[in-house]
Formats: structure tokens, sequence, C-alpha cells
């Protein structure tokens, strides 16, 4: 059987795990995480990190971050995951929908200007599959509009546009360590911080709306509760996980951009037989082979080919279905059609992809489909 999905172990994880609780400091914020922060911080150029346990609680501490209230409008892609909207949809606000490219799945800047109106807070960009979208003209549109830019790069870790790591060009952004992610912790996210403003308030938010970290660093001579906040820092278990996987990150880009590559040029001829679109080539550097997907003709072509894998052992999946289309929301979308993200959800095909893939029998099955 060949998963969707396998996550990989560096053989280090559970060395530092029993390293961490030999410590007796695993409640969080200890040696591990400081280690992971630093590295984001040094590698990436992110002013201020925070490990978080997921990347919805990253976005949800943007959303804090963001003072989004009840009546603010947010604007975010439709074909994305739902966390990217409950985030603030929990703090009140309205999210407005734009639509996809029709070539890729990311936000199409050029609508997003006509979505903006006195009510509008910000712009969450989701860079799809580790690919950037096109944030210089994201960023024109937010500073001239005044409007905070809050990178959603659950899948873009290592990515790069124009030379910036994304997630280094907003004001905030957030990042996921899943387990189907490049880089993993199980569960695990990441906040980062681009903008000063930001910084000092979201280490009191982090850790329950107490000034409880400058205390420990010896900042304060006593420590108490100040500002709105949560339980957002994850457990050293968790970080020490982390850390293994962060030694080992280049190693593990550079295999799953052999297997990207693999699939790329083998499947081109199959490809153009069917009438597929093989995901488009990005800037090298703006690939880090989070996943690779191919978009089919039609629904049923994709439903016929997700079986025929299938009855090879191999897992195949379609992603997002457009939230604007969604059960909870489509009686508060404001009816526009948004045709790109619908033939995303309707035709889109995430082929597996993990470090251990033998990904030649992949594509030999593929071939025979």
């Amino acid at each position: 059987m060949i998963p969707f999905n396998k996550p990989f172990l560096t053989g280090k994880e559970t060395q530092y795990i029993e390293d961490a609780v030999k410590r007796l400091k695993i409640s969080g914020n200890g040696d591990y995480t400081k280690e992971c922060h630093n590295f984001f911080e040094q590698q990436y150029g992110f002013k201020k990190c925070l490990l978080t346990t997921s990347c919805t609680d990253a976005l949800e501490m943007c959303a804090i971050l963001a003072d989004i209230k009840p009546g603010d409008e947010v604007i975010i892609p439709s074909y994305t995951f739902v966390s990217t909207a409950i985030a603030f949809i929990r703090q009140g606000a309205k999210v407005v929908f734009a639509d996809s490219y029709s070539d890729n799945p990311n936000i199409d800047a050029s609508q997003i200007e006509a979505l903006i109106n006195s009510k509008t807070k910000a712009i969450v960009p989701v860079h799809y599959a580790g690919v950037a979208c096109d944030m210089d003209a994201i960023m024109d549109i937010a500073n001239r509009y005044d409007l905070l830019v809050i990178e959603d790069a659950a899948q873009a870790i290592t990515s790069r546009y124009k030379g910036k790591y994304l997630g280094s060009i907003g004001h905030m952004a957030a990042f996921s360590f899943h387990e189907t992610k490049n880089v993993i912790a199980g569960e695990g996210g990441l906040l980062a911080i681009n903008d000063d403003r930001f910084v000092n308030r979201a280490e009191i938010i982090w850790e329950k709306g107490t000034n409880r970290a400058e205390f420990f660093r010896g900042e304060v001579n006593k420590y108490g509760w100040v500002d709105i906040g949560s339980s957002f820092l994850p457990s050293e278990i968790i970080s020490a996980f982390l850390w293994a996987q962060l030694e080992n990150i280049e190693t593990i880009q550079s295999k799953r951009l052999q297997h990207w590559h693999y699939y790329n040029n083998q499947l081109k001829e199959w490809a153009e037989t069917k009438g597929i679109k093989l995901m488009p080539t990005p800037l090298e550097e703006t690939n880090n082979a989070h996943m690779y997907y191919i978009v089919c003709n039609s629904i049923e072509q994709r439903t016929s080919l997700i079986a025929h894998l299938k009855a090879n052992s191999i897992y195949a999946v379609f992603h997002y279905l457009s939230l604007h289309a969604s059960d909870y929301y489509k009686d508060k979308h404001d009816g526009r059609e948004l045709e790109n993200s619908d033939y995303f959800t309707n035709h889109l095909l995430r082929l597996p992809m993990f470090y251990e893939l033998p990904v030649e029998e992949v594509v030999k099955c593929l071939k025979s489909f």
C-alpha cells in the first residue's frame, strides 16, 4: 500500500523528547521551544516567532492581534482550509471570499481591490501548495488602503517570493507542522511577527493574557493578567519533536523536491494525452514540494482516477471544498460566483507526497490509467 502521506522520522525525535522529560521542564517555553524560535528567526528573518499548538491557533492569535471585532471584514480565498476563515469569524468578522486564478488555486490579486470597503481590516493570502501568491500586488493594495496582511503560510515553509521567505512579507504569518506537512510535530504551528507593533502583545496573548514570559526573563518583578489571550503555547514534547525535524530540514526538502520533479518530468506526455493539467511549475525559489497535484478534465475523470489508484493500493485525495458554498457559510456569502474556486474543488487531485515515497510506482500506475 502507498498512502497519501507518511510521517517521516529523523531518528532523534524520541531521543529529544526523553531529554525534555529528564530536564523536568515539559509544560512549554523551555529549551527546545527557544531553540525552535531562534532557528526560525535567524534562518528566515522573522522578527518574532512563537510556537503554537496548531496553525489554527497561530491564525487565531493573528486575528486577536489585528484587533478584529464584530462588523469588521477580512478578505480571504474561498479555496482554502476552514481554519483560514474560522480564526476571524470567531472574532466576529465577516469573511469576504475572493476567487482563485484560472490556472492555480491562489487568491487572484486583481480581484481584491474591488472587495475593499470601509469595514475591511485585513487581507489573508494563502500560499497554496507552498507556491507564493502575488505578494507585490497584495502588499501594494494593503499599503494604499492601510490594511493588514496576514500570510496563511501553513504549507509554505522554506518557500520564497523574489528572494524573501514566505511569512516574512506580510505583517504576520501562520505556519503548520501537522503530520501532513514537510516538517512535522504531529500537531503544531508557528506565529511569525514582522511588524514591531505586535511583538510584545503577541507574547502576552500567547501566555494566557499575562506577562509571565517577561517575568521569567527578569524584566518585571511580578506577573499578572494584562490582556486577553489563551493557552496557545505547545508543550516541550511537541517542541522537542519539531527540533529533530528542523535539524534535518534541508535533507527533507531536497528529497521532496526530487519526488516533485520526477512527477513533473515523467507525467508530461501522459497528462497531455488525457487532457489533464499538471501543477504549474513555479519559480524554483518558490517551490518547497509540499505537494504535487494534477487538475483533471472532469469530476468523472477524477473519480475514476482515484478508483484506479485505490484498486492498486495507492491513495490520492481531492482537496478543499469552496468555503463560500459550505453548509455553514453559503447563506452568509454575498452571492458572487467564484468559478475558479469551484473548478479546483471539482477537478484538483493531490498525489501521494512524502519523504520515503516510491514515486516510480505511482507514476507507473498513473500511466496505466
